[in-house]
């Protein structure tokens, strides 16, 4: 039966038909969801899918009783949560032991034999997924929660989230009482690239990975967010499941299949040998598929034989990860050009011959400064080893030097700023070489206008570069205080901004003048103060005017704020020519005071991490830097760029780099972001 619209509009339409009709539709476009997202074999075009859907939100509309959790409508998003509630995985979620090379996969096997006491096990091989772990349970075939790993005993209900996945069913395809799965959330290539590509469009700071992209999305307080974002997902172990007897992981990778979940066919096999070839296969071919890799997961097939074995307090014995070692390439540096930054640091890139790598094509390294250069003994013309820094920052590893044919120069580092023409001064003590034009030099005004707008410091949504170069080149401003004095009028007059664009970058500009004290500090982009420490300064001083007020000695005695911190922030309010800045600020409304200084939010003196103080250093597993800072700070404690005696803990991650080593040094407490997170919980 077919319901019009104008017989949802007149009322015409009897409960228990509606009812009849809902179901129908909740089962045709569950089939063509599948059909799109799992089999990539849609049946009908994207015109008629939606028409379908509108039925369908007419339908609940009309009758809101009637809505249930496994509608399709649930996927879009509904009203933004003030939090995550945290919820007890009903199995644990372990992590898995490390294989960096075949040795350690040949080191594993025989292991295995000899605890199992024979001479052969079949494997399960399957993508090590790089994106974020989650765990799914369904009631009677409904998906009752969506839960991140956490800590592996406790994580946090993303329900809301889930649902948005298009290729989680809402509803499993085959009757079960219970099941319980585990997956990995993950971005598509494409998709991260399209998102990096309107962040960057609009000011906002750039995902660095797929993983961290997908890990973020997931996470996200508004699930309309997560909605238009187009994450997927792989399920790849059954945890638990009440109406079905399966005997081997393979087993269970095919119930999974039947109940309708993205699932990886694994490569199953009894030979070492063909297993240590299957994973070095996809490690030089990774790149060709369309998601993010960062290894291949190797377990024990037969489930009996899993349960023999058993599980270490956070690992299961029979499985492990065989991670990817970093891709290197070889190249030519072209050229070595200079670029100068929003402090004045004047930074060498090595200009490369264009080579392939690690998925994307890499014709840019950054040489960091002077020093670096000489160390590596690096020249123009060079013939280099690169590789990308943690998946993602090409940088130069060494020199081939019996490359060499003696046509290569010396790069010598120049005396004046590329942009300006000033004199480049180096401080004592510091690596980077200085643009010593701060007010005027164009790099700097541009870098800084960027800063000033940038998600961390004042958030003008709509102002990414390419807008700022063209205001800039239009003469409409001149520095980060005129853009509170844009007519909408000129505005118009920009390449690609129409009316409501205008009006939207207008309405984000005007929300920035409440954005708070310590969003200001950040904002006027002072040498060597960062987030955390314009936080600092905004508690114990009130306004700017206050601020600017205080001399050196003052400052020092803040605990976070060294000496070189406190002279930085005294000689750029000595400037005289930053006055005329801050006072436009002041006159067109920006808020640059507050009610009164605090050292704890209300209600932290007793918090968990109240009077502690973090460190955070490398890339922690599914948090970004931002989401640990504001959970520090949510518990009463605060973080430091820098290692100290007075730090009470380093979170560290992978890639963890000089801090990691200070804290070792000055014997530190060292914790990964499972211990933090168990912290957190109490």
């Amino acid at each position: 039966m077919q319901i019009t619209f104008d017989d949802l509009a007149s009322g015409n339409m009897a409960q228990q038909e509606a009812k009849n009709r809902l179901e129908a539709l909740k089962k045709e476009i569950a089939y063509h969801d599948r059909q799109y997202y799992v089999l990539d074999n849609p049946e009908i075009s994207d015109y008629q899918y939606d028409g379908l859907m509108r039925e369908l939100l007419a339908i609940e509309a009309q009758y809101p009783e009637l809505l249930t959790a496994d509608s399709p409508s649930q996927r879009v998003g509904g009203e933004a949560l003030k939090q995550f509630e945290s919820y007890t995985h009903r199995n644990p979620l372990l992590s898995l032991m490390n294989a960096y090379g075949t040795d350690d996969l040949r080191e594993f096997h025989q292991r295995i034999l000899n605890d199992l006491g024979t001479d052969t096990v079949e494997y399960a091989v399957e993508y090590k997924i790089d994106g974020l772990s989650i765990a799914l349970y369904y009631e009677n075939g409904v998906l009752q929660n969506g839960v991140t790993r956490g800590d592996g005993i406790t994580g946090e209900d993303v329900t809301a989230n889930v649902r948005t996945v298009k290729n989680i069913p809402l509803r499993l395809n085959i009757d079960l009482p219970v099941l319980e799965a585990r997956g990995e959330v993950y971005l598509p290539k494409a998709s991260f690239e399209k998102i990096n590509a309107q962040r960057e469009a609009n000011g906002e700071p750039l995902f660095a990975n797929c993983r961290n992209a997908a890990a973020g999305s997931i996470r996200q307080l508004d699930p309309k967010v997560t909605a238009g974002r187009d994450l997927r997902a792989f399920i790849y172990t059954l945890m638990h499941v009440e109406g079905a007897n399966p005997a081997a992981h393979s087993d269970c990778t095919a119930l999974l299949k039947e109940a309708g979940f993205t699932v990886m066919e694994p490569f199953i096999s009894s030979d070492i040998d063909a297993i240590c070839d299957y994973c070095m296969y996809w490690g030089e071919h990774r790149h060709d598929l369309p998601f993010d890799i960062d290894g291949m997961v190797i377990k024990i097939n037969n489930l009996a034989q899993q349960e023999a074995l058993g599980n270490r307090a956070k690992n299961p014995r029979w499985a492990i990860a065989y991670k990817f070692p970093p891709e290197q390439g070889i190249t030519r540096i072209k050229e070595i050009v200079v670029q100068v930054g929003r402090t004045g640091a004047v930074t060498p890139v090595a200009n490369l011959e264009p080579i392939f790598l690690a998925g994307s094509t890499i014709s840019r390294a950054t040489l960091h400064n002077a020093d670096f250069i000489a160390e590596k003994g690096i020249k123009v013309g060079d013939f280099v080893v690169i590789q990308k820094a943690g998946e993602v920052i090409p940088e130069v590893v060494s020199v081939v030097a019996d490359k060499r044919d003696g046509s290569e120069t010396e790069f010598v580092f120049p005396d004046v700023c590329p942009e300006c023409g000033a004199p480049l001064i180096r401080v004592e003590g510091e690596a980077a070489y200085r643009c010593s034009d701060t007010m005027t030099c164009p790099a700097q005004v541009r870098e800084g206008i960027i800063h000033f707008a940038s998600r961390d410091a004042m958030h003008i949504e709509g102002l990414g570069p390419a807008v700022i170069a063209q205001l800039l080149e239009h003469g409409l401003i001149a520095n980060a205080a005129d853009l509170y004095y844009l007519e909408k009028e000129k505005l118009l007059g920009l390449e690609r901004m129409g009316q409501k664009s205008a009006d939207n970058l207008l309405a984000s500009i005007e929300a920035s003048k409440q954005r708070g004290l310590a969003q200001v500090i950040f904002a006027l982009g002072i040498r060597l103060v960062g987030q955390n420490v314009a936080k600092v300064l905004a508690r114990n001083f009130d306004s700017i005017e206050a601020l600017k007020q205080a001399d050196t000695e003052t400052l020092v005695a803040i605990d976070e704020v060294g000496p070189k911190i406190a002279e930085s922030i005294a000689d750029y309010f000595r400037d005289g020519r930053h006055d005329a800045f801050l006072q436009k600020l002041a006159n067109a409304g920006v808020q640059m005071r507050q009610e009164a200084a605090e050292t704890l939010q209300d209600g932290q003196e007793n918090a968990l991490f109240a009077g502690k103080t973090f460190v955070l250093t490398g890339t922690l597993p599914t948090l970004d830097r931002r989401e640990a800072s504001a959970m520090i700070e949510a518990a009463g404690g605060k973080t430091s760029g820098s290692v100290s005696k007075k730090t009470d803990y380093v979170l560290a991650g992978e890639s963890a780099g000089s801090k990691l080593v200070k804290a070792q040094e000055l014997g530190i407490a060292i914790i990964d972001e499972e211990t933090f997170l168990q912290m957190l919980n109490g």
